[in-house]
């Protein structure tokens, strides 16, 4: 009987109920040890049966937390008959996962796009509830899938309902799932509770109950049991942080053999049939459980032993003494099946107190297998436990290394630099070093430690007994590295180093090209010959993950437009087959800065977008910054300041505590823009200095990234025309010198801007036809813009209009608000009528639906988009319906034509 809990029935209903129609929900009950979390689930499952929803349960066990997705093969192995269903990497990567099929370890999200495809398949044949108690002790692996699933559960009949300890740091507590905390019950039901056992406490008593413990029901239940009302006056009250203790006392005053069988069955995780053999290894029986059981600790059944309550388990482990839960497990160890060859291992390690290379090793296989399935938080723990127990220090270095391989994959930043820190201290081969540093380089450059990310890269590319294949990828590394941080000097270094170095295979040697050719494109000395002789190449690595970013920085330097613009979606839609989360938001910046610079400003918006959730995800401030600071530079064109503002000052914030100047600057830079846009161009000009300083002190002197070409326009707006032009002058100097199309063209504008009036059509033709050789929309336009304005003011009413109509028509399709307005009124004062552009349907689409309909546009099905937007097919399907909406359309064949492709 449930006592209580009016309203947190209510909230749970709801969600049943929204979730039978086809609208999903997800709840964390949150509170103390034994506040009722497991009733309101009880609860909730009693109901959604009767309601008739297929019901998926599953409960966190202590000592099962190291059996990789031990809990997910619990909650999941009713439906494993559907993996078939869903897409075959996913289905590959979760049957690797529950050991179903053989695996060499995959990206830790994609186990969690699984579980979102196989629930969404389920619910395809009737609503679903998915309820799980204790879940702060599923297995790492288990709760992050979960939880990936549960966060991306939008329109499918599905309900998601957990309950954790608020007290015990878990994956699901810090996942940011909607979370229902839980107090004590009202005082009237407490003290319908408290009266349930047909005793009645005097009203003293009854008032020191309920007022002591705050209304938690195990608390009242067992409080009540041990004679509350003999308790002197003024005793202190038990209260759930010393219920365990009050089990463990109770578990005192059984015989020695009980003791030590509940011992057993508190250690084994209820598995009857191995607490049975290990009781019989320690020369007790299972029966003497029934003793434990009259008291009302826990229950047996056919197969299993269930405790009352897992503080029962925890109380009794906890209070036995070391040697004693040593034997335990050592007996256990031998009790478990052959073939449960992970849970011997942990059992293993607990029962050994120091060093042994044997129990080593098993704990050392054991984590190997747990990579194979990408569990790689189990993993991290595994070696780490096999390098504590390894005699040896070399032995124990690469454990230790290994084990922080494991946990950068797990998602622990933290305990991956702590592993490598201790493995620094121990004896190492050259080849570990270096494999330390790659991790630790990888670690900081996608954390936001960038600065030191350079000089583990470096010092490692540097050293004289790496071979040079090594070298190049880690110098390679070092320069991108520096990139972010805009350390130009130290990038020119490491590409001299890699001039001076032989690599022998030609995957090296590609590498070593595309490093040297950033490091000079960033001090203005070149690099774009390089790139074209490396575009060459790239058909042989797209499917490469680690040379992914290269591959998309490649055309992105470049910007030309006839060269590699394939590129960057190829190796996108690889990431994403993968589920490649970890490295797909950096991509999908590049993806968006590539569309920002041509005419797919939506897209981009929605890239930039993504990026920022799935960076924020993972926990990767490095590229959570370059997101938001070229989503800032968008919203600034597009006239969104409070948006832009909001962005740009986050971006600045992560980027001055983590020295990401390259990112910096691009924030300062969407900062002016906004000021432009909003007509106050004494603030942008005053910003544009700001970066032009910014980008010396960081030694950044390519020309692409100089705001010479804004300064010009805003000191021409401002009458300052000597010092604009000057500023035009050493701007086509510099342009020359690079000798690239897009920096040509905003050279040859602010010439145009500029110069006399007899040269005005000469440097805007020459303009215009360098505009021809890039995909830069925006520029184009703006260029027209600045082209028909001065033939305006020369008194050329007739030859500006063409411009104008064309800039208008640009800046409209982009969405470049403030532009087309400006572009409108240039127009208007030629004496023709602007015809502007009518907001259409795709104007108010939100960023993912956009997402969801270029996909389905281009060809995609319901399934293939879901699994690349890692959302369930209903999810789709509810955007779409959306889409369909608001663009009036009613097909596949119609939204084909209604997107631009």
């Amino acid at each position: 009987m449930l006592v209580g809990r009016e309203q947190e029935r209510h909230v749970i209903g709801k969600l049943v109920a929204s979730a039978r129609v086809g609208e999903s929900g997800t709840l964390v009950l949150s509170g103390e040890a034994g506040i009722g979390k497991s009733a309101l689930l009880e609860d909730a499952a009693v109901a959604v049966t009767e309601a008739g929803m297929r019901v998926l349960r599953a409960a966190g066990i202590d000592a099962e937390r190291e059996v990789p997705f031990g809990g997910l093969l619990q909650l999941l192995r009713p439906v494993l008959g559907h993996l078939d269903a869903i897409p075959a990497p996913q289905a590959e990567a979760l049957g690797s996962a529950l050991a179903l099929v053989p695996g060499s370890g995959g990206e830790r999200f994609a186990v969690g796009a699984a579980v979102l495809s196989l629930l969404s398949r389920v619910a395809d044949d009737g609503p679903v509830a998915v309820i799980v108690d204790d879940a702060h002790l599923l297995d790492p692996p288990s709760a992050q899938a979960l939880c990936f699933a549960a966060r991306r559960l939008t329109a499918d009949p599905v309900v998601v309902l957990l309950a954790v300890r608020d007290e015990t740091p878990s994956v699901v507590s810090s996942a940011g799932l909607p979370t229902l905390a839980l107090g004590g019950l009202a005082d009237a039901d407490a003290a319908e509770l408290a009266g349930s056992l047909g005793r009645r406490l005097p009203d003293e008593s009854r008032a020191r109950l309920l007022s002591s413990t705050g209304g938690n029901p195990l608390a009242l239940l067992e409080l009540t049991d041990e004679g509350f009302d003999a308790l002197p006056p003024g005793a202190p009250v038990p209260v759930p942080a010393s219920l365990a203790r009050t089990f463990a006392r109770r578990a005192d005053a059984l015989s020695e053999g009980a003791r030590t069988a509940l011992l057993v069955a508190a250690a084994a995780g209820g598995d009857l049939a191995a607490i049975t053999d290990a009781c019989a290894l320690l020369g007790v029986s299972v029966g003497d459980l029934d003793e434990a059981a009259r008291e009302q600790l826990l229950t047996v059944d056919a197969h299993r032993v269930t405790f009352r309550h897992d503080l029962v388990r925890s109380g009794i482990y906890a209070e036995a003494a070391p040697g004693a839960r040593r034997a335990v497990h050592a007996a256990l160890a031998q009790a478990v099946p052959a073939d449960d060859v992970d849970r011997r291992a942990w059992h293993l390690g607990e029962a050994t107190a120091s060093p042994d290379a044997s129990v080593a090793a098993v704990l050392d296989e054991a984590a190997t297998r747990a990579c194979g399935r990408g569990a790689w938080a189990v993993a991290a723990a595994g070696f780490d436990r096999a390098a504590g127990l390894s005699p040896d220090p070399a032995h124990r270095a690469q454990r230790l290394v290994s084990a922080a391989e494991s946990a950068w994959r797990a998602g622990l930043p933290d305990t991956a630099l702590d592993q490598l820190a201790r493995a620094s201290e121990l004896p190492r081969s050259p080849a570990l070093r270096t494999r330390a540093a790659a991790l630790d380089g990888t670690v900081a450059a996608r954390t936001g430690s960038v600065e030191r990310a350079r000089d583990v890269f470096v010092t490692a590319g540097t050293q004289a007994d790496v071979d040079p294949d090594t070298a190049v990828a880690m110098l390679a590394e070092g320069v991108l590295a520096c990139m972010f941080a805009g350390d130009v000097a130290t990038a020119e270094a490491a590409a001299a180093r890699i001039a001076e170095l032989e690599p022998r295979t030609a995957r090296a040697r590609w590498v070593g090209s595309m490093a040297t050719a950033v490091a000079d494109i960033l001090a203005g000395h070149g690099g774009p010959d390089l790139l074209r002789a490396a575009m060459a190449e790239v058909d042989q690595y797209l499917d490469d993950p680690q040379l992914a970013p290269w591959l998309v920085i490649l055309p992105l330097y470049l910007r030309e437009s006839t060269v590699g613009r394939d590129v960057i979606p190829t190796v996108v839609a690889h990431s994403r087959r993968r589920s490649d989360i970890g490295g797909l938001p950096i991509l999908l910046f590049y993806v968006a800065r590539d569309q920002a610079t041509t005419d797919r400003w939506d897209d981009a918006v929605a890239g930039y977008t993504e990026g920022i959730q799935l960076a924020r995800e993972a926990g990767q401030a490095t590229d959570l910054t370059a997101c938001l600071a070229g989503l800032s530079w968008l919203e600034a064109r597009r006239g969104d300041a409070d948006a832009c503002l909001a962005h740009a000052e986050e971006a600045l914030a992560i980027a001055g505590e983590h020295h990401l100047g390259f990112h910096q600057t691009w924030a300062v830079t969407a900062l002016a823009e906004r000021e432009l846009n909003l007509g106050r161009t004494d603030a942008a000009l005053e910003r544009f200095r700001e970066l032009d300083v910014l980008l010396a002190d960081l030694g950044l002197v390519d020309v692409d990234i100089s705001p010479a070409a804004e300064m010009v326009e805003v000191l021409v707006r401002q009458g300052k025309t000597d010092e604009a032009g000057a500023l035009a002058a050493s701007l086509t100097a510099r342009a020359e010198v690079k000798g690239q199309p897009w920096s040509l063209a905003r050279a040859a504008r602010a010439a145009g801007l500029t110069c006399p009036d007899t040269d005005v059509d000469v440097c805007f033709s020459v303009a215009l036809a360098y505009h021809q050789h890039t995909p830069d929309a925006f520029e184009a336009a703006r260029t027209e813009l600045a082209y028909g304005s001065r033939l305006r003011r020369m008194k050329r009413r007739v030859d500006s209009r063409p411009h104008l109509r064309s800039a208008l028509a640009t800046f409209e399709r982009l969405g470049a608000v403030p532009w087309a307005d400006q572009a409108a009124s240039e127009l208007r004062a030629t004496g023709e009528t602007a015809q502007r552009r009518s907001a259409t349907g795709l104007d108010h689409l939100t960023p993912q639906e956009l997402q969801v309909a270029s996909m389905l546009a281009g060809g995609r099905t319901t399934r293939e988009a879901a699994a690349a937007l890692f959302l369930s097919p209903k999810t789709i399907e509810y955007h779409l319906r959306n889409v369909y909406l608001k663009l009036g359309i009613r097909s596949r064949a119609e939204l084909a034509g209604a997107i631009p492709g």
